[in-house]
């Protein structure tokens, strides 16, 4: 799932006292490494695959703990790519979530297989292995679950399901990479496992840029010849492939970014731990759902989404909106519902979590260099939205609060 997202005024979004996103400021910490990275390869002119690349692909298999790891052109390209190695295509159904970025399903239909949608859990957002299991038909070819926000999904049961059906598991990780499920990372908890490198990631380039894993050596040989057209040697084809090579100008920038990518999570981490004291000293419990983190993962906070409760979340973000703090709705209109997937036969109340969720939802800025002053303003303007305001000193400013920011956080467990 790449993510592209839907923002309040994102058009204006430097304007807002705090931004959903803050790119810049994140650049400004690696300018200078990443200027003199891409002025070498500018003067070397080698921008396509090549050495940045494959050391990417060693930096990323390693990071996962992965044997294999291909770059491609997109989170949205990995997932095709990783469709047509496993040769799924027309008279296949794969099953997903409806409550995913577009490309998740969209990959599917494009290979010509049919996207069957089952239900989320509530607390995580992420596929339901009991539905999963009612869904499985003898078309059904593969599951796609997605990390969503940042946390894996239930894998233990997904993959007895899997090995029991003889079946494969792609994992959508394009919000996901450094999650942990059972002490393992994304990208190792599937058959393959797609990375996106959209700038808005947690690791993002300076444009598009894709990832697969695999602990499969020929999975991973027949992956490297599809996305340079199924060619083996120059002009010379196989099978028909497509073109999805990854740049090298976007490789260097991603490596240089990985470096720091465990520094950033942890500060998300942190971010996520201050909004659960600062929700809780405004009394909004009742009023709004925090992320759950499930029991033995990490959560590497992609996205940290609330729920606004009694049909609220609108005022909510007008409010935000008003007073120029960003925030984002994923996703607004589950996959099932989509006009595109309108022949598949779902109608609304089919798959009731899944609406509700994107109902309800809503994102709030997570990015590393947000501030504390700017976590205050985000949480008393929600406050304001539920009528709750309370004048009173910041619970940031409470010495408690910030001997607890002097340790790593540790994951809530529901």
């Amino acid at each position: 799932m790449q993510g592209d997202h839907l923002s309040i005024n994102d058009a204006q979004s430097e304007n807002r006292s705090v931004p959903f996103f803050n790119l810049t400021q994140q650049y400004e910490t690696i300018s200078s490494e990443v200027l003199s990275s891409v002025k070498r390869l500018f003067s070397e002119q080698k921008f396509i695959l090549g050495e940045e690349v494959a050391e990417l692909e060693t930096e990323i298999a390693k990071y996962c703990d992965s044997r294999e790891a291909i770059g491609c052109a997109s989170g949205t390209d990995a997932l095709i790519l990783s469709l047509l190695a496993l040769d799924i295509g027309p008279d296949d159904e794969v099953i997903t979530s409806p409550f995913t970025f577009f490309a998740t399903a969209s990959a599917v239909a494009r290979v010509g297989a049919t996207p069957v949608f089952v239900d989320i859990d509530p607390e995580s957002f992420n596929l339901d292995p009991q539905k999963v299991e009612e869904a499985i038909s003898p078309r059904t070819r593969a599951i796609i679950p997605v990390h969503l926000f940042g946390q894996c999904a239930e894998m233990e049961p997904l993959w007895r399901i899997a090995v029991r059906k003889r079946i494969s598991i792609i994992e959508d990780s394009c919000q996901a990479i450094g999650a942990e499920y059972n002490g393992r990372r994304a990208g190792v908890l599937g058959t393959l496992s797609c990375f996106s490198f959209f700038p808005t990631k947690n690791l993002g380039g300076a444009g598009d840029g894709g990832m697969i894993t695999t602990d499969d050596h020929l999975l991973a040989e027949r992956l490297r010849k599809l996305r340079v057209h199924g060619e083996t040697k120059r002009y010379h084809h196989e099978e028909i492939g497509m073109n999805s090579r990854l740049d090298a100008i976007q490789a260097a920038v991603i490596r240089i970014k990985l470096k720091k990518l465990d520094e950033w999570t942890e500060s998300r981490q942190e971010n996520a731990s201050r909004y659960e004291t600062l929700f809780r000293s405004q009394n909004l419990l009742d009023a709004i759902e925090l992320p759950t983190v499930l029991p033995s993962r990490v959560h590497v906070y992609n996205q940290y989404t609330i729920r606004v409760k009694g049909g609220l979340r609108d005022q909510v973000l007008e409010t935000l909106q008003n007073r120029n703090i960003g925030a984002g709705l994923y996703y607004p209109i589950p996959l099932h519902l989509q006009e595109c997937f309108s022949d598949l036969g779902y109608k609304t109340g089919d798959l009731p979590e899944s609406e509700s969720a994107s109902n309800e939802v809503m994102s709030l800025p997570i990015y590393p260099e947000l501030t504390e002053n700017e976590q205050e303003q985000v949480v008393k303007a929600i406050s304001v939205a539920l009528g709750r305001a309370r004048n009173e000193s910041p619970i940031l400013t409470h010495p408690k609060f910030h001997d607890r920011q002097n340790a790593r956080p540790q994951n809530k467990v529901a």
